[in-house]
């Protein structure tokens, strides 16, 4: 194997890392300072556990699945949990700010991740066609997790539900971390103040909350550009949090993640795919095309059939998963637009 080979191992496996920051920092941490940090990491997973109303298994499987010896899917939502934000425009809850689904493939050791924009045009039960950032304001992680598995026709094994506050507190304790900012950014701070927050291009030490205009600024640039801003800041912190210098920090890091992260992976789950993580050689970014719209004067992004059709292929290969096979389904959804058990479109976006 030649040098530029494994430079590239290399680097896949750093891209890796994002995409399970949410578990594997707080597993990482205390793996590496002994019993006391493992101990405040079991109370932390513990208080972090949330199951979801459907139970331990997708509607769309048989049954459930280890991610010690299966391929499986994990749905990361970032959520803007912030008092002053709670029931804004009239909806119940919080909406998403990041909506990523990845699949886990063992035997290739690979992973295939994608972004879901979060104006996605789509069905929402009991809901209509609305944005896909509207469903958690809705119903929470059980309709988002529902909505993501209507849309895809793809199941959803796990989720990490992340709130933005959780970045604040992480950056703060860390003391801030190093951000190469691509371009000028003038944004408002986590309180709504704005352009509070003003940064020039370079590499730079970034504060809490410049670190978190930083990632969810949605007027510097595109969407596309917005989730790469995003993996800046979470393999910045990563970066931060495995220096001898931060050891120290490492007891306070576990309660604010811990505070701030829902999650059905158990303890267990967790040190499984911190493992898992190693062996990863490759990481491929899917992504949804689609059209800018307005429907009412409100912005949407109307989705292609063809590539929510292509999109959903792929993720089902990668798992292995065939719907066709499940047995607790009475009619299964395809791609050709026939309807699930609850009698919904699914995988189909000839409406949207």
């Amino acid at each position: 194997m030649d040098r530029q080979e494994v430079r590239k191992k290399k680097k896949k496996k750093r891209r890796f890392r994002f995409i399970a920051f949410p578990i594997m920092i707080i597993a990482l941490l205390a793996l590496g300072y002994g019993g006391y940090l493992t101990y405040k990491l079991v109370n932390a997973s513990n208080k972090a556990t949330e199951t979801l109303k459907r139970g331990d298994k997708s509607d769309l499987r048989n049954a459930g699945v280890d991610p010690s010896k299966d391929n499986f899917s994990v749905l990361i939502a970032g959520i803007d949990d912030s008092q002053h934000r709670k029931g804004a425009k009239g909806f119940v809850g919080n909406r998403t700010d990041a909506l990523i689904l990845a699949t886990f493939n063992r035997d290739k050791k690979e992973v295939k991740m994608l972004s879901i924009p979060r104006d996605s045009y789509v069905d929402i039960e009991g809901h209509g066609q609305d944005k896909i950032t509207h469903a958690h304001a809705f119903g929470g992680i059980n309709l988002t997790v529902g909505t993501v598995e209507n849309l895809l026709n793809v199941p959803v094994d796990y989720y990490v539900r992340l709130n933005f506050d959780a970045f604040l507190q992480i950056v703060d304790t860390l003391g801030g971390v190093d951000v190469n900012v691509k371009k000028k950014i003038v944004e408002q701070d986590s309180k709504d103040h704005a352009g509070a927050i003003k940064l020039e291009p370079g590499q730079q030490r970034l504060n809490a909350e410049q670190a978190l205009a930083y990632a969810r600024t949605r007027h510097a640039d595109s969407d596309v550009d917005r989730g790469d801003r995003q993996k800046q800041i979470i393999e910045a912190i990563i970066k931060e949090s495995t220096q001898l210098k931060s050891v120290p920090k490492y007891g306070k890091l576990i309660e604010n993640v811990g505070d701030n992260l829902t999650t059905n992976f158990s303890f267990g789950n967790m040190i499984a795919l911190l493992k898992y993580a190693k062996s990863i050689e490759n990481i491929e970014s899917l992504r949804l095309e689609g059209d800018d719209t307005r429907i009412n004067n409100i912005y949407y992004y109307k989705l292609k059939p063809q590539s929510v059709e292509k999109v959903s292929n792929e993720l089902k290969q990668e798992l292995g998963y065939k719907g066709n096979d499940t047995n607790n389904q009475t009619s299964n959804t395809n791609n050709n637009g026939s309807t699930n058990n609850n009698g919904t479109s699914a995988g189909n976006t000839n409406n949207q």
